[in-house]
């Protein structure tokens, strides 16, 4: 969503899955087999689903070319940073910190696991310091696909109680994104309802 935000896109939105359930309907399971979000149906063409895959459709189909170039190489550079986010950051970050973190009721929490998974994420936070000190983006001068597959953790990182090295390139970096409407708007939103608590 907040790709579809920053590109501007006019959308209709469904809350499927979690407490909305649907995700399990014959219907659903016809454009998405796995019964996982998210799901996208550009007009009436075929139901897109797997983030990435996602990403880049609407990038190609819809983003400037500072978003998504068309030349092999500067788009190369955007979809290494892309991959490394969604492979390092956000598989390092949702279930072992995020889960348990908020998923998880805070007698039964692991808090030993928590930091030891915060450990291990934080050498990729030191990789993304190092770029994010060299230029405004994670992949460059201009915002990205590779910044919505980086930056859309950032705000639950952020918010959730763990300890955290100080980093001012990111902190930069995350303030400017907590400045755009498309990041208040679909990234910034509240995560209450996942919250367990004893």
């Amino acid at each position: 969503m907040w790709c579809v935000g920053e590109l501007g896109l006019t959308y209709e939105r469904y809350d499927i899955g979690h407490r909305y359930g649907g995700n399990d309907t014959n219907e659903f399971l016809s454009m998405n087999p796995n019964g996982t979000v998210p799901v996208l149906r550009d007009d009436d063409g075929e139901p897109l689903w797997e983030t990435g895959a996602i990403l880049r459709y609407l990038a190609s189909r819809y983003g400037s070319d500072a978003f998504w170039p068309k030349d092999i190489l500067p788009r190369a550079r955007v979809d290494k940073w892309a991959e490394w986010s969604k492979l390092n950051i956000a598989l390092s970050f949702t279930g072992p910190i995020f889960w348990r973190v908020v998923r998880t009721a805070p007698s039964k929490r692991d808090e030993a696991a928590i930091q030891e998974a915060v450990t291990y994420l934080d050498r990729f936070l030191d990789i993304a310091e190092v770029q994010l000190s060299r230029g405004p983006f994670i992949a460059g001068e201009a915002l990205s696909l590779a910044d919505i597959q980086f930056g859309h953790i950032l705000f639950r990182y952020v918010d959730i109680p763990i300890v955290r090295k100080a980093r001012p390139a990111l902190r930069r970096y995350y303030d400017a994104l907590a400045a755009r409407s498309a990041f208040r708007e679909h990234v910034m939103v509240s995560y209450d309802e996942l919250r367990v608590s004893d």
